[in-house]
């Protein structure tokens, strides 16, 4: 069986494209996932669309609204944008460590979304600041919160015609304090063992909003609100992050790989929550 290889050069057309059949197509915008994929044969599409071509995908904007991300930005160039650095310089840290700077010289934001691979940076960082997608048809587009967006192991709540047009991060707190922590067990270039996101903000020394984010620990990124509410409205003292930390290892079941078991995972939770909630409280990031 052949391999159709098209490249619109428009959204509108990659649309329709992906329409006529989408369970039989497959999406390919920088390659790093999907030519693996490809070479393994875990999947047999009978045609890749490539979105390379089509102009205005790759924008970083600041507006009003938020940061407005194009899914065919490169993950360098998230990681370098003086936008992205001065209002959301943890999200720049994430990319940053994503492989090696041959991949995040590849690898698109919204391919890494899309993938959903469970071992990854960016995910964590984008859920503990509140991002959303906007996925299109043809005929229609809707938003998702990357709260329910990640399904499981490599899926996703895009359906089998949606592309991803825009990653959509809400405007951070004022003063805010935001980390991200990559903890890797093997190579200096490894996807993490474990991977911990936080956003805070404080006012007087006392914590007025609190997000934490665990990635790469189980099959998707994973945020505990209920825990998370144990800090706001007082200072985080080592205490209460030793209490939040606790609760983060408790709630989290997580996975055994290559990387790590679960319950050294399930320590590390314990170990890197603690080091980034310490890192917000102090203003260090």
């Amino acid at each position: 069986m052949s391999l159709h290889f098209l490249q619109p050069e428009t959204l509108a057309d990659a649309l329709t494209l992906l329409g006529r059949d989408p369970d039989s197509s497959k999406l390919i915008a920088g390659g790093t996932a999907v030519v693996l994929i490809l070479q393994h044969k875990l999947i047999a599409p009978e045609t890749l669309i490539s979105l390379s071509r089509i102009p205005g995908l790759n924008t970083i904007r600041l507006a009003d609204d938020g940061l407005h991300l194009g899914p065919l930005a490169l993950l360098h160039e998230v990681a370098a944008s003086a936008l992205v650095r001065e209002h959301y310089p943890a999200l720049a840290c994430a990319s940053e460590e994503v492989g090696n700077v041959r991949i995040r010289n590849q690898a698109t934001l919204g391919g890494n979304l899309a993938e959903a691979d469970y071992a990854s940076d960016p995910p964590a960082m984008l859920l503990a600041l509140n991002a959303s997608v906007v996925a299109a048809t043809a005929e229609r587009a809707r938003t998702i919160p990357l709260s329910e967006f990640f399904l499981g192991f490599y899926t996703t709540a895009l359906e089998a015609d949606e592309i991803i047009t825009e990653v959509l991060v809400p405007p951070p707190p004022p003063r805010p304090r935001m980390a991200y922590l990559k903890y890797k067990s093997r190579s200096s270039e490894d996807r993490p063992c474990l991977g911990v996101a936080a956003v805070a903000n404080f006012a007087d020394g006392v914590c007025t909003d609190l997000r934490v984010a665990v990635g790469a620990a189980c099959e998707t990124p994973r945020r505990l609100p209920e825990i998370e509410a144990l800090g706001m409205g007082q200072p985080l003292a080592d205490e209460l992050i030793d209490e939040i930390a606790e609760g983060y290892a408790r709630g989290i079941e997580t996975l055994d790989d290559l990387r790590g078991s679960a319950w050294y995972r399930t320590q590390m939770i314990r170990v890197h929550v603690r080091r980034a909630l310490k890192e917000v409280r102090d203003g260090r990031r």
